[in-house]
């Protein structure tokens, strides 16, 4: 390990240690959706609100959204702001709904360093629900691969309408 990833992981070993979190960063502002951890347990099933709010993972292979390839939009599970088209959905092998591009604004990031090296973990903007992780190894045109939890998301058909927006 070079000497930069040394100190990269002894960092994130110290913010792992004393639960400080970085900011996270949003791509655009809006206006945040703010919760207790017990507010959103009530509204959520268990396995959702293990994801997005205590920051889980649901196993590989697991999600029916894997096999979800209707038109549509990918709603998050939590406050229902649309994250990503079904055109950006794509098969990843990994076991997790997959996408090569989030819709303007939909996310923000962080870095996390629960396994050592450092990863991108992405939330929704509106809520700070844990959706994923994104990495550098998806499909043109962006490269990108943002790996969703299946229980963070919901799917919406095209041909209805999107739910409002949970307050």
């Amino acid at each position: 390990m070079d000497r930069r990833k040394s100190l990269l992981a002894l960092f994130g070993l110290s913010l792992f240690a004393t639960g400080t979190r970085p900011a996270l960063a949003k791509e655009e502002a809006k206006p945040m959706l703010i919760k207790s951890k017990s507010e959103w347990a009530r509204l959520l099933p268990a396995p959702a609100h293990q994801v997005l709010f205590e920051e889980g993972t649901e196993r590989a292979g697991t999600s029916p959204l894997n096999n979800e390839k209707r038109d549509g939009t990918f709603v998050c599970a939590a406050c229902f702001q649309p994250l990503f088209d079904s055109s950006a959905k794509y098969e990843s092998g990994t076991g997790w709904p997959s996408f090569w591009q989030a819709l303007p604004g939909a996310i923000g990031t962080r870095t996390d360093f629960k396994l050592i090296l450092p990863r991108t973990e992405y939330h929704c903007s509106r809520c700070a629900g844990h959706q994923g992780h994104v990495f550098d190894d998806g499909p043109p045109p962006t490269g990108k691969r943002y790996c969703n939890n299946g229980v963070a998301l919901a799917f919406v058909p095209r041909a209805e309408k999107l739910p409002e927006l949970r307050s």
